[in-house]
């Protein structure tokens, strides 16, 4: 989730104008981090002409607010945030946790320290093996569902 999800004009606010986290994540890929199409795509887990479509309307949508003062607010789309697996290894529960909350202190069911990522969760984040690439059908953190 973006720190900031509203801009506005500093004079009078004419309109207000939608962009949304997938149109985000796309500018912040291609113009901000600077990779090209295919990798920016294969991040986001969509086809090459999906990101340029998607992208295209992004580009669309600030270049009318920033033309036309008007308000750009960052919301919504078809997304789904990825969660970050853990075991306790004293009761053997397994829960879920948003990526960005921090690793978890103690297992939620006996309060036991004894928790580690579970082993369905290998292969998230850094040190994810050949190329840092997720197993095919996974997607980054906002992929679509």
């Amino acid at each position: 989730m973006p720190s900031c999800n509203q801009f506005n004009p500093a004079g009078p606010i004419k309109d207000e104008i939608n962009l949304t986290l997938e149109e985000l994540e796309a500018i912040k890929l291609k113009d901000n981090q600077g990779l090209d199409q295919i990798e920016a795509a294969e991040k986001m887990n969509v086809s090459q002409p999906t990101f340029h479509r998607i992208l295209q309307e992004a580009r669309k949508k600030i270049a009318d607010a920033l033309i036309n003062a008007k308000s750009l607010r960052i919301y919504g789309g078809a997304n789904k945030m990825a969660m970050k697996k853990f075991k306790c290894y004293a009761c053997e529960h397994k829960w879920e946790v948003p990526y960005g909350t921090g690793r978890p202190d103690k297992c939620p069911k006996c309060n036991s320290i004894n928790i580690h990522r579970s082993e369905e969760d290998r292969g998230w984040g850094r040190g994810t093996g050949a190329c840092g690439r997720r197993p095919i059908g996974q997607g980054p953190s906002w992929a679509k569902e």
